[in-house]
């Protein structure tokens, strides 16, 4: 090999970080030693994961919405098996610890939460809130991070949404529904596993046959632009590799934190300090009166170990974007897609909350954690996706073609 290749090569795998990258890196070194300091080790590291999840998702471009909406629009199915692989390995690392309560000398539980109207209702318009406002929880998060003004948008009325929400989620909860199940509670850990494992399987198969009669055979990974260190540095990530890295860092979330990972109730805590700012009382309203509610509402942002994670996946991701020279922010958007932001926010953050929930906490968590509430929240988002495809095209020119733009 030629010295001048070999200098290339380096180059490629050694990317400059340029001040966008510079800066995030900073801000999660910091930010990890500094909240280590003030509120504990397991704070900073929290952050740091969070760090490593926005990473991941960019890296790996591990979009819940796209890969739904390339389902219904195209029958396309291969990054929902992907989900169902994300899925399998997590109940198969949380079912044995959630069932013995204990993992690593940490009391944990899972996000299992009551399934009735209130998880239909919410995940429905949290499936709409998905294709309008361009992406999930996690994926408003990660793209945001990564540069994409737009979700700028989605975010600040997500949180808009979320704040909403909780003036009358308390009549929400007030009506019918099945009180909080899970799998490991009622097969055990073993049982819980294979019944899960089973529903997995049966999904990838349904996709199979629905993509093999629309298009004719399976849809096959894109060739990877580069390879070795450079790849992982830089991306594309393969999307099994992100799903593994995924579960490992929810499965870690759950060590340190004693829970799975969740997105959105930072947003309404967000919101509701941001009322605050601006002379509204959120604490009049029953939601942040129960306790654990009020004190986060009490207290800083940064206690707060959801918003902490947040925080950590917007720096996490604006990294990678750098690594990947992609973090080139565009503010020129169109009228009708700014429309779509602000509706798909609003539906996305009030949606979220009464649903105890939204693709990472009720979706992933949810499921990874047995929970009944996760399997109805997939339902019902699934069909809310169906319908914001459908409506799509209205608000994006693109959306006839059916071409992904974000996460």
């Amino acid at each position: 090999m030629s010295i001048s290749s070999t200098v290339g090569s380096r180059a490629e795998a050694l990317p400059p970080l340029g001040t966008p990258g510079l800066v995030s890196l900073v801000v999660l070194v910091l930010g990890t030693v500094v909240l280590g300091a003030i509120y504990g080790p397991t704070h900073g590291a929290l952050f740091l994961i969070g760090g490593a999840l926005g990473m991941s998702l960019y890296h790996a471009a591990f979009g819940f919405t796209s890969a739904w909406r390339v389902f219904i629009a195209e029958g396309r199915g291969r990054g929902l098996r992907v989900q169902m692989i994300l899925l399998a390995l997590a109940v198969i690392l949380f079912f044995p610890a959630l069932s013995s309560g204990v993992l690593f000398g940490t009391e944990v539980r899972g996000n299992i939460s009551p399934a009735g109207i209130g998880v239909i209702v919410g995940a429905f318009m949290f499936g709409v809130g998905m294709q309008l406002g361009g992406g999930c929880a996690s994926g408003t998060l990660f793209t945001a991070g990564g540069g994409n003004a737009r979700m700028l948008i989605t975010l600040f009325f997500f949180i808009v949404g979320s704040v909403i929400a909780t003036i009358n989620f308390d009549w929400w909860v007030s009506l019918p529904s099945v009180p909080p199940t899970a799998l490991f509670q009622t097969f055990g850990a073993a049982g819980g596993i294979a019944a899960s494992l089973a529903i997995f399987a049966a999904i990838a198969a349904i996709t199979v046959v629905v993509e093999k009669k629309r298009n004719g055979a399976l849809e096959q990974a894109p060739p990877s632009p580069r390879h070795g260190l450079a790849r992982y540095l830089r991306g594309p990530w393969p999307l099994v590799f992100g799903a593994i890295a995924l579960v490992i860092l929810n499965f870690a979330t759950l060590a340190l934190a004693g829970r799975p990972w969740g997105v959105t109730s930072a947003f309404a805590l967000w919101g509701a300090k941001g009322a605050q700012l601006i002379g509204i009382d959120p604490t009049a309203w029953a939601y942040w009166q129960q306790p654990g509610n009020a004190k986060a509402l009490a207290q800083s942002v940064f206690s707060d170990v959801t918003s902490v994670m947040d925080f950590g996946i917007i720096a996490g991701a604006m990294l990678a974007a750098t690594l990947a020279g992609k973090f080139a922010p565009n503010f020129n958007i169109p009228r009708r897609s700014i429309l779509a932001a602000v509706v798909g926010g609003l539906l996305l953050g009030y949606g979220a909350r009464i649903a105890y929930g939204c693709n990472i906490g009720a979706y992933f968590s949810g499921i990874a954690s047995g929970s009944l509430h996760g399997y109805l929240w997939a339902v019902a988002a699934f069909a809310g996706n169906v319908i914001g495809v459908r409506l799509r095209p209205w608000f994006f020119e693109e959306g006839r073609a059916i071409r992904r733009i974000d996460g």
